[in-house]
């Protein structure tokens, strides 16, 4: 099959999962569509390439999981008469080197409640986040670090 005839597959597809049947739809579909097409086009038919899948798999169902406990542990905070926050600013040291990696990284952590990413050092070396939550400044690092960070290390190896 060619890498054509896969796209316009993959963005039909798109358009019958979503619903969306318009040009937009379409277009959408085949934007998502030649990403993961260039996501495996190296490691098409080897164990790399089921190994990737497997990464991206477990690294939506982990970012999914992530999302639900943050939205419970903000809407708690919203809806109980005592607030629960400790908010505070923390230096994240990144081992992720190429800029899609980083701002994957931070993309994730500013979709996820409770969190949001302010800057990265000149040098990419430091991610800078907000949290809602900072009980521990170590343990919000390491909570990054061995979740988010490890997670988008496997996707992009």
């Amino acid at each position: 099959m060619t890498v054509f005839l896969a796209n316009i597959l993959l963005g039909l597809a798109w358009m019958a999962l979503t619903g969306s049947f318009s040009v937009g739809g379409l277009f959408t579909g085949l934007c998502f569509g030649l990403c993961v097409l260039w996501i495996g086009r190296q490691d098409q038919n080897s164990a790399d390439y089921r190994r990737k899948l497997l990464a991206i798999a477990g690294f939506v169902i982990f970012f999914l999981r992530e999302l639900v406990i943050a939205n419970l542990r903000v809407a708690h905070d919203v809806l109980t008469p005592r607030h629960h926050m400790t908010p505070g600013i923390v230096a994240v040291p990144l081992d992720l080197e190429s800029d899609p990696q980083i701002t994957l990284l931070a993309t994730l952590i500013t979709l996820t409640p409770g969190t949001l990413s302010l800057s990265v050092s000149d040098d990419r070396r430091t991610l800078y986040v907000h949290a809602m939550y900072v009980d521990d400044p170590a343990d919000l690092v390491r909570e990054i670090k061995n979740g988010f960070e490890r997670r988008v290390m496997e996707v992009f190896r």
